[in-house]
């Protein structure tokens, strides 16, 4: 009987596709941040347990920790709205120009033969506007990297309750598909099933 209810559980993952997903709810701010939420520095000679801790963190918060992520980034936009855009300006610049070069060789082979004091100016002029805009990729860089070194440190710190376990359980299970689950699954961070 538990076996072919555990097998009716996997088919029912199986055949769910990754479009069949449900936005986890936002968590409360009393049991995200305040009152009822418990934090301890996490065991670093026991990794197994910290990452533990974290992916299912990931789990049971991530509606929290995408509008967290979401409202430091525009924090810090706020502040420096100016260096954000020609942060992202430059960057993509860069990529756009490093994509088009590593994919179209043999023109760019052909022009740097045929013109090679402009290609060296061109080199120049792009190494220049990259370390003229250096502040400007630093302002935006740092408005990626913080929300995610928030939502970090959140996760690792953040004791589980038994909602959390259950929640996490549930979706583990196959009866319920986040848009978390599917990113750690992908990645290869599947939860152990009695953790």
């Amino acid at each position: 009987m538990v076996l072919q209810s555990t097998l009716r559980a996997k088919s029912k993952m199986a055949a769910k596709s990754t479009s069949d997903f449900e936005i986890s709810p936002l968590r409360s701010l009393d049991d995200f941040l305040l009152e009822s939420a418990r934090f301890q520095i996490p065991n670093f000679k026991d990794l197994d347990k910290w990452a533990n801790r974290m992916i299912n963190n990931l789990l049971y918060y991530q509606t929290n920790y995408f509008l967290t992520s979401l409202v430091v980034f525009l924090a810090v936009g706020v502040m420096h709205p100016v260096k954000m855009f020609y942060g992202f300006l430059a960057l993509s610049v860069a990529f756009g120009l490093f994509y088009y070069v590593s994919n179209a060789q043999r023109p760019a082979e052909k022009f740097k033969k045929d013109h090679p004091v402009i290609s060296l100016s061109l080199v120049l002029v792009g190494c220049y506007f990259i370390v003229y805009m250096l502040g400007s990729v630093i302002v935006f860089l740092f408005g990626i990297m913080l929300p995610l070194a928030v939502v970090f440190i959140h996760s690792s710190m953040r004791l589980r309750n038994i909602k959390n376990k259950l929640t996490n359980k549930l979706e583990h299970v196959g009866l319920k598909r986040t848009p978390m689950g599917i990113l750690l699954e992908v990645l290869g961070h599947e939860q152990e099933i009695w953790s």
